[in-house]
């Protein structure tokens, strides 16, 4: 072992080595039911995480390596720098120690590694720090990361204590020193996420990425540009596709360009309904009975009981695995595009939207959430596309009941829709509301009495069932309003609870409920069409015999066509199901098909479905094209009174 500060560096790769195996050998017990790995691929699995390992390793100790080249040897020497060192590798052991806790918590609630949701995370402290302190039980953590991170200072102190006994000429020093800042240089220009996948089993390629180099990764590609990194098609190609894939009975498009813009003729007479769209936060289908529930589980009760009054649609599915993803898809009708949702991104105001047409129909908008907007961005981009925002900064002291760190609770926040209405519907003035709950998110807190699961047992079960309490409460309330005969209900979630799974795109995890109630205007009935939350704006405007023009990339689900589509997306991967194939796009222009067994609710490999991979390339495609060139911007598209 050398003796001088190379020691110490090599001392830091060592503790950085040991906590990153740790906690990979962590994540693999977690996953070990659901890998099936042999020998020859845990082998792959410890190499590549070797490789990721001393990249994220290489990042991280650039500025101690170029410390340990510049300091002059008198400093490095002198009588104070030892207990310096010995304080940063404790700091050091203690933040490791301190990120496998973290990464053991975050693999346990979203099955992968940091990723874009931990950089999103990042920027709203308070509300991180918030639930981190209300979901978990930091007074044991803590003091193990502690007892931890000072056992490791105590096994390497000898070790350490050898790298201040000789000097390092400076000739010696750069010898290793430019060797130790070129690497991260080398990293960044030729190392990607590539040689992580070492299967085709996604947990097992998980396993096999660093987790601080997955955060970096995901913090630096936060928009991939799709013509760069997509298969492409030529353009008129893409939108002589996409026409032929929105064409619906009643809709007339206005040329043959690179452009989707067509004239949607209602029904019937304008049915001037309201709409109340209720998003609930991580309601997977398979909570309901309907969806294999156990029968009498009674988790969702008031859904299960109004899924036979309502239209039920039973292959629903999300766009995405966080909720800016879902408001996205709902509110303006468009494909996921790779990286951050257009919800976070900038100039992310005054598209062409369902906001947009109710306003031009005289309608009222309105977002109400629970919580505080500002989260994720959600205020500026609803403000800035139409909608009046009523958050929790809105709520009167005695508006509230109960509320944790994500916002007031369910009942509360149906509570206030209802003030909304009444205030509305006095002023003679139709209303549209997306509101968004929070109340099923950890730490699955709610007010106590109104369910029988204690709030303190801090279970998703529990705070299922208190929302779904909350909306059968805020249903019969809003049953005895003079505004109620006149108003279409849709219940549906942003995403699903779990977004894991083994295969790059599981899509068994985006499937979702949605239900449209309104017993006055909508025939009950079980809706089989394969549909997705782009889908849901042009349906409900079809419901109520809207004429407009439009610029989504949804369809009209009940415009009689049995086929039907969904988009899939992750953060990087796009994918298009349909008639039990799903299509997948990925960076470096991937494409690749697989089987969907919707009843076995497995993913299969399959041949390549060459018609169906061009479609998927045309919808992603052809959606970035318009976002890019703000082709959906207002004043483009009008609605037709």
């Amino acid at each position: 072992m050398n003796r001088d500060r190379r020691g110490l560096f090599l001392n830091f790769l060592l503790l950085f080595l040991g906590f990153s195996l740790l906690t990979r050998l962590t994540l693999l017990v977690m996953s070990w039911p659901d890998l099936d790995a042999g020998p020859w691929l845990l082998a792959k699995v410890f190499a590549a995480g070797l490789l990721y390992d001393c990249a994220a390793f290489s990042y991280a100790a650039a500025p101690l390596a170029l410390y340990l080249l510049a300091v002059p040897e008198r400093i490095y020497e002198h009588v104070w720098h030892r207990p310096a060192m010995y304080a940063l590798f404790l700091i050091s052991a203690f933040l490791l120690a301190f990120n496998l806790a973290a990464e053991y918590y975050f693999f346990y609630e979203f099955g992968v590694r940091y990723n874009f949701i931990a950089v999103d995370y990042l920027v709203y402290t308070s509300e991180v720090v918030g639930n981190i302190r209300e979901s978990y039980n930091l007074p044991v953590v803590l003091p193990l990361v502690a007892a931890l991170s000072g056992g490791t200072l105590w096994l390497f102190g000898r070790r350490l204590a050898f790298c201040f006994a000789s000097p390092l000429p400076w000739r010696r020093r750069l010898a290793w020193g430019l060797p130790a800042l070129a690497l991260p240089a080398l990293c960044f220009l030729f190392l990607d996420g590539r040689l992580a996948q070492v299967s085709g089993n996604e947990y097992v390629n998980e396993v096999a990425m660093n987790g601080l180099y997955s955060f970096g990764s995901a913090f630096l590609n936060n928009e991939l540009p799709y013509d760069k990194f997509y298969a492409t098609e030529a353009p008129a190609d893409v939108f002589e596709k996409l026409r032929a894939a929105l064409a619906q009975p009643g809709v007339k498009f206005r040329d043959e360009g690179l452009d989707i813009v067509r004239t949607v003729k209602g029904r019937g007479p304008l049915k001037k309904l309201n709409v109340v769209v209720i998003v609930g936060e991580s309601l997977s289908g398979e909570y309901l009975e309907a969806f294999g529930a156990a029968k009498g589980a009674g988790t969702l009760p008031n859904l299960d009981a109004l899924a036979s009054r309502s239209l039920f649609f039973k292959r629903f599915y999300a766009a995405g695995t966080r909720t800016v993803r879902g408001l996205e898809a709902i509110t303006l009708s468009i494909p996921p595009l790779p990286g951050t949702s257009i919800v976070k991104r900038p100039d992310n105001g005054g598209f062409f939207s369902w906001g947009s047409v109710m306003r031009d129909l005289g309608y009222v908008n309105k977002f109400i959430y629970g919580g505080y907007g500002y989260f994720d961005n959600m205020n500026a981009f609803y403000s800035g596309n139409g909608f009046s925002i009523v958050d929790r900064a809105n709520f009167a002291k005695s508006e509230i009941s109960f509320a944790n760190v994500w916002g007031v609770c369910d009942g509360d926040l149906l509570q206030k829709t209802l003030k909304e209405a009444a205030a509305d519907f006095a002023a003679k003035k139709p209303f549209f509301y997306m509101v968004m709950t929070t109340s099923n998110h950890r730490p699955f807190t709610y007010p106590d009495g109104k369910i029988d699961i204690p709030s303190s047992a801090q279970t998703r079960k529990g705070a299922l069932k208190y929302s779904d309490y909350a909306i059968g409460e805020f249903l019969a309330a809003a049953a005895k309003k003079p505004w109620f005969k006149d108003t279409i209900f849709v219940i549906t979630a942003d995403h699903c609870a779990n977004s894991a799974g083994k295969a790059e795109i599981p899509v068994r995890n985006y499937h979702i409920p949605l239900l449209i109630y309104s017993p006055a205007h909508v025939k009950p009935a079980a809706v089989d069409t394969l549909a997705a939350q782009a889908d849901l704006a042009p349906t409900v405007l079809g419901l109520m015999n809207a004429s407009y023009d439009s610029r989504f990339f949804g369809r009209d689900m009940l415009d009689g066509k049995p086929e039907g589509r969904a988009f899939l997306s992750t953060f990087q991967k796009m994918g298009l199901l349909k008639d039990g194939r799903l299509a997948v796009l990925g960076p470096k222009k991937y494409v690749k098909t697989y089987r969907w067994d919707e009843a076995g609710k497995g993913i299969s490999e399959a041949p390549e479905d060459k018609a169906l991979e061009e479609e998927a390339i045309s919808f992603y495609q052809g959606a970035n094209y318009v976002y890019k060139r703000r082709l959906n911007r207002l004043g483009r598209v009008q609605a037709v009174r």
